[in-house]
């Protein structure tokens, strides 16, 4: 099915762009505030919001995006444009950040390094007044464990502060999964580079083009990421306090470090790409070496065997008794020579 059926609809049309599932949406609930933590799983919009308290911090995370009909009833519950809307459905977007008058947006990659995979889902944040809004494709497992955690415990200073800080924690807590699948990649990376130096194989370059084409990915979701969060810091929206930008200051020195690894690893699989490039040029450059000066060597001796195969009646030497050795001492003379001529040039 086409990606792009919905070509020619108005703006702020819903499509789901990825592929449909039978699997029912779920709906995270967290209500939390310094004293108190709450958390319920609903697959029902209207239990959900019959659940939500006043005077608490409000995470809402959503799993599930393909159904178009819920996307639009959470729309219409918050208040979220339709082009913010139709972003979230259409899954394929670039990672962006976009300031309305009411709430903030941030579209992202969430990455997994699975199974020696690159796998990566869209996310969606929403921040409102008192409320994050997080919309996700149910891929089998986010990054949000470790924010989940310390809400339930206490910990850190997510349930101190307010729902602009949590923004912050699940845009950090998927700048962290970054750095796993960068890590990953540097391991295998340096694997085949030590292959690649002592004895490369064509499952090298396979391997070689595979990890390329990964890299190549995680730029393109790595560079907009700084610009993502540089736009957010231009931005002077009443949802974000000043301590909280200090925090974002921080995630775009990460997003900076994730960029200048991931740049350094696309030049060092570019260079080894060259250097087993080069390996195999020059084996079978070595390997023609070779063939040439055995060439060289018998072109001489076949003449001269394929002279005195001729079977003339008038040939002087056909008739000597020292004929058939003296032509053995001369091709051998010939053969010698010419090792001893490539010897000398050190071509051999």
């Amino acid at each position: 099915m086409s990606k792009y059926q919905n070509i020619g609809a108005p703006p702020g049309t819903l499509y789901y762009s990825g592929d449909h599932s039978g699997e029912r949406i779920k709906i995270t609930l967290i209500q939390f505030n310094e004293k108190d933590f709450f958390e319920h799983e609903f697959y029902d919009l209207s239990e959900c919001i019959a659940q939500i308290q006043p005077n608490y911090i409000k995470w809402i995370n959503v799993e599930g995006v393909h159904n178009t009909q819920l996307i639009e009833k959470i729309g219409q519950l918050f208040n979220i444009h339709p082009l913010t809307l139709e972003d979230i459905c259409h899954i394929d977007q670039r990672p962006k950040f976009e300031d309305y008058d009411h709430y903030l947006l941030s579209i992202l990659k969430m990455i997994l390094y699975d199974k020696d995979t690159l796998h990566a889902e869209q996310l969606s944040l929403v921040l409102l007044k008192d409320t994050v809004l997080s919309f996700q494709e149910p891929r089998g497992g986010d990054a949000f464990d470790i924010i989940r955690l310390r809400l339930r415990q206490a910990k850190g200073r997510v349930r101190k502060l307010g729902a602009d800080y949590l923004f912050y924690a699940l845009m950090d807590a998927v700048v962290d999964w970054y750095f796993n699948a960068i890590e990953k990649i540097g391991d295998k990376v340096e694997d085949i580079e030590e292959e690649i130096i002592n004895q490369p194989k064509r499952e090298d370059l396979l391997e070689l083009y595979k990890l390329k084409r990964e890299v190549i990915f995680l730029r393109k979701q790595v560079w907009p990421l700084r610009d993502l969060i540089s736009n957010l810091l231009r931005s002077d929206s009443e949802f974000i306090s000043s301590n909280t930008l200090l925090f974002f200051r921080d995630l775009q020195d990460h997003s900076t470090r994730i960029i200048d690894t991931v740049e350094t690893y696309r030049d060092l699989l570019s260079g080894m790409m060259d250097i087993y490039l080069s390996t195999n040029s020059n084996k079978m450059n070595e390997v023609m070496k070779v063939l040439t000066i055995m060439s060289s060597i018998f072109i001489p001796v076949t003449f001269i065997a394929g002279v005195y195969g001729m079977n003339f009646d008038n040939m002087p030497e056909l008739k000597s008794p020292y004929g058939y050795a003296g032509a053995w001492v001369f091709m051998l003379s010939i053969m010698g020579g010419l090792v001893i001529y490539f010897k000398r040039k050190k071509w051999m």
